[in-house]
């Protein structure tokens, strides 16, 4: 039913593309990290809770917007969005025609973080999904646990006088991390990004704590016991170093990784990411009930293999899908940036 293509994932029954990477006429889109929606399509459809995001990165596009579990038909093709989980708004995209299903899960995540719409497992016979970090050493903590560890980073730094220094994606990371922060510790203050789209989530109805924009202008010992949201791109930048003193912390899942920390020049890493774990895709997986599984970018050739093993039929498929980095150059997915 979905073939791969230079343009995307690509449906010739319904002509449409999922996520596509080139310009195309009709336009699926899971969620608003720049890797997976793009300018330039004549049309596109996703679900309401993403629109507000995609508009303010997009601009004056031309759109619809559904509800998730709401039944579209395009030659009959029934297509439907359900909660992927990552962000707010992402979704899973489910194709059904001539009683074989397909669920192309864009990127997920299984723990409901309370600020994305809870992951919804949906049945299928064809299952294509990501592997950002399919490999058995990644497995995260409960995020709980994290931001109780972000909490009392912060709190022994403004014991120190020093700033602190935090980064995350500016579309659904920061927001998640915001929620988890203690605000009663001390300021918040955001990299105009970050804030950019707070503004947008707040006029979602999204409860977040107070935030104050840090510009250029900010005097940086107004930042001194108080902690900066920013993102990735602005490690090391000119911005950054005019906060002294300071720690500097990254939260990313590639923080599990043995010296990932030390590779970036950071204080703390705090492993905290918006996809799904090992034990969070095998436990997708299975739950699709899926006889066939493709796997289209993170560890594809491991993790494909590892599931040919598990008795089902497996296979890697290229995109352009880079899920997420630590590598700022790549994207810092709200494009302004990921």
């Amino acid at each position: 039913m979905l073939t791969f293509t230079p343009k995307g994932i690509y449906c010739p029954q319904a002509d449409i593309y999922i996520d596509p990477w080139r310009a195309v006429p009709k336009a699926l889109i899971t969620h608003g990290h720049a890797d997976h929606s793009r300018k330039g399509h004549q049309s596109y459809l996703f679900t309401e809770t993403a629109a507000p995001a995609i508009r303010y990165r997009l601009g004056n596009i031309n759109y619809q917007t559904t509800k998730f579990g709401e039944t579209t038909t395009i030659n009959g093709v029934k297509i439907s969005f359900h909660p992927a989980g990552h962000i707010l708004g992402s979704a899973q995209i489910r194709l059904e025609y001539k009683g074989e299903i397909w669920v192309a899960s864009g990127d997920y995540k299984l723990e409901d973080d309370g600020l994305a719409e809870a992951f919804e497992p949906v049945k299928c016979n064809t299952f294509i999904t990501e592997s950002t970090f399919g490999l058995p050493i990644y497995n995260w903590k409960p995020q709980a646990e994290i931001f109780q560890e972000i909490n009392d980073w912060w709190r022994q730094n403004q014991a120190d006088g020093k700033v602190s220094f935090l980064t995350g994606y500016s579309l659904g990371k920061a927001q998640r991390i915001l929620k988890g922060l203690d605000a009663s510790i001390g300021k918040i203050f955001t990299h105009s990004a970050v804030e950019n789209i707070n503004k947008v989530f707040r006029k979602q109805g999204i409860q977040l704590p107070e935030t104050i924009r840090a510009t250029e202008h900010t005097q940086a010992k107004s930042l001194i016991g108080n902690l900066v949201l920013a993102p990735p791109s602005t490690l090391n930048s000119n911005w950054m170093r005019k906060m002294k003193p300071i720690s500097i912390a990254i939260c990313s899942g590639w923080m599990a990784l043995r010296g990932a920390r030390r590779r970036r020049n950071v204080d703390r890493g705090f492993i905290l990411s918006d996809h799904a774990d090992w034990a969070g895709l095998n436990q997708a997986v299975k739950a699709t009930e899926a006889e066939r599984v493709i796997v289209t970018h993170g560890s594809t050739d491991v993790y494909a293999k590892y599931l040919q093993e598990q008795g089902l039929q497996a296979e890697v498929a290229t995109t352009e899908f880079t899920g997420e980095t630590l590598d700022p150059t790549i994207q810092d997915n709200n494009n302004t940036a990921n």
